[in-house]
């Protein structure tokens, strides 16, 4: 049996423990006024399965990184480029 959660005109919360079958309570349980309202909250949906985007939901880490140049040839271009400052343009009249 499932718990329903009523709401009074006067603010007041209650929860009614009681089938789907029985009709709502008639007035609040706290204070007598009528009518009550049920209160509804959203439920989550989550949308699983190979039938939707990978770009749906954040996984982190999902960002690919550049390939790295294991060849010694192109650390030694590296390493020439890092030793000599940068050049400088002549400004153009």
């Amino acid at each position: 049996m499932p718990t329903y959660e009523y709401k009074c005109p006067n603010g007041h919360l209650f929860e009614v423990f009681k089938r789907i079958a029985e009709p709502a309570p008639e007035a609040c349980a706290v204070c007598g006024a009528s009518p009550v309202v049920t209160v509804l909250y959203p439920v989550p949906v989550h949308f699983r399965g190979s039938g939707f985007y990978s770009t749906d939901y954040g996984r982190g880490g999902s960002k690919k990184e550049p390939a790295k140049d294991t060849s010694d040839t192109g650390s030694a271009e590296k390493q020439d480029k890092k030793d000599k400052p940068p050049e400088k343009k002549a400004a153009e009249a």
